[in-house]
């Protein structure tokens, strides 16, 4: 799960099922047979959904058979062993059986812990994922039932996940029971790629157009919001968002619904990007490869973009590196406000994912006297890999030419989910 070093194996859960989509994707574009017998292990070792989940006696969080039943239904499609078949659908009904998830104020969507747990959190992980598994499972069975769950979730999920003004998906949703607030601009790769290709799916499944529109939407506010000041796709600092769904599915509508802007959306990222030393993707696609160890949460955005990029321009290459210059000046900043005041092309601030491991702690981010418009800004103790990840890149942002720059670090917003406040760097890297 982290390389270099040891963060163990995993087949569960959203950092490594990133990676089965990814296992996916290359067999989908290539037909590479080593992908099959790597598929073939993944069914032997996915969880098994047997156990009923009920409220008082149930430890599970929904999310995690919801990206586990993708995975499930990745793996059929691949080696079309009924195993996998069902262990899918069994991962889909862990949530859809349990008295412990669909409650609160609004329980046409599913709490994340059981009753809500402490901090009352609803996860557009859960239901974005809940809606492409009963896609994937009515495309595979044709049982009716599976569409009209994803319709129903669909519906609810634009309800209360979709920002105010804009067609891109916040993950967060509080529900205390009384109401359900969103925590806006909270804009994660990985739910609103998973809507993107949704919108999609159910577009082909159901021949209703207007879902094709709202899935071209969200792509192209992705590629005018959610871009660094170069245009790349800046993928702010959640260790427990996963970019794959995002490159997947504007993979999807370059291609199949032939979307020039993604194609180049794909392609401006994939010039930029390169991994690093140990084979690991950084978060960032226009940022310094990182000199520490890098998680599978982080990486699976940068290694589906090669498998992506590959595919639309075969004899394609990655340009000159543009951090190949870049100088590292120490600045350890442990307190906010912080201002960083420097000349030069591109920054990347450099500290440890989970320094105070491995959840609360977050600062909102000014660049240029802007907040960043996904304010998320810097989730810094976030590690869903439970462990001190130094040298990781916690921000990345490139200009179309070298100037002079600012960048502001202020408290974060308390919450349940992010914690309080918290930043420690050790320094920042700088290009000319």
């Amino acid at each position: 799960m982290c390389v270099p070093g040891d963060c163990g194996t995993a087949e569960r859960d959203w950092g490594a099922d990133a990676l089965a989509y990814a296992l996916y994707l290359r067999w989908k574009l290539t037909g590479e047979p080593q992908a099959l017998p790597i598929a073939a292990a993944l069914i032997d070792t996915a969880p098994d959904y047997r156990a009923r989940c009920k409220l008082g006696a149930c430890t599970l969080w929904s999310d995690v058979p919801m990206w586990d039943a993708v995975a499930g239904a990745r793996t059929y499609a691949m080696t079309g062993d009924p195993r996998a078949l069902e262990k899918a659908r069994r991962a889909l009904d862990a949530v859809d059986s349990s008295d412990a998830f669909a409650r609160g104020a609004c329980p046409e969507i599913d709490y994340q812990q059981p009753g809500g747990g402490d901090t009352k959190l609803k996860t557009l992980e859960t239901d974005s994922n809940y809606i492409k598994a009963a896609l994937l499972l009515h495309a595979a069975t044709n049982e009716p039932f599976y569409l009209s769950r994803a319709r129903a979730k669909y519906a609810a999920v634009r309800r209360h996940f979709l920002d105010p003004a804009l067609p891109l998906y916040s993950v967060y949703l509080f529900d205390d029971g009384v109401s359900c607030r969103q925590l806006r601009g909270r804009f994660f790769a990985s739910v609103n790629g998973n809507m993107i290709a949704d919108g999609l799916a159910l577009a082909a499944q159901t021949g209703d157009r207007h879902y094709r529109r709202e899935a071209l939407a969200t792509a192209r506010a992705v590629t005018r919001y959610l871009s660094d000041a170069s245009g790349v796709y800046a993928d702010l600092q959640a260790d427990n968002d996963v970019g794959e769904p995002l490159v997947e599915a504007m993979y999807d509508v370059a291609t199949a619904e032939h979307q020039r802007f993604a194609r180049r959306w794909l392609l401006d990222a994939a010039a930029v990007s390169r991994p690093a030393a140990s084979g690991g993707y950084g978060r960032f696609f226009d940022g310094p490869a990182p000199a520490g160890p890098i998680s599978a949460w982080s990486s699976s955005g940068g290694l589906t973009l090669a498998i992506a990029a590959g595919a639309l321009d075969p004899d394609g290459s990655p340009g000159p590196d543009r951090w190949a210059g870049a100088r590292f000046v120490a600045d350890p900043i442990a307190t906010t406000p912080a201002t960083i005041a420097f000349t030069g092309g591109a920054i990347a601030l450099i500290g440890t994912i989970g320094d105070v491991c491995c959840e609360a702690g977050h600062v909102r981010v000014y660049i240029d006297g802007s907040e960043t418009f996904d304010h998320t800004g810097i989730w810094q103790n976030k590690s869903p890999a439970s462990r001190r990840l130094p040298g990781s890149v916690l921000l990345s942002w490139r200009w179309p030419r070298a100037g002079r720059h600012t960048i502001t670090l202020e408290p974060g917003i308390a919450n349940a989910k992010e914690g309080n406040s918290f930043i420690h760097l050790a320094g920042y890297e700088v290009v000319p």
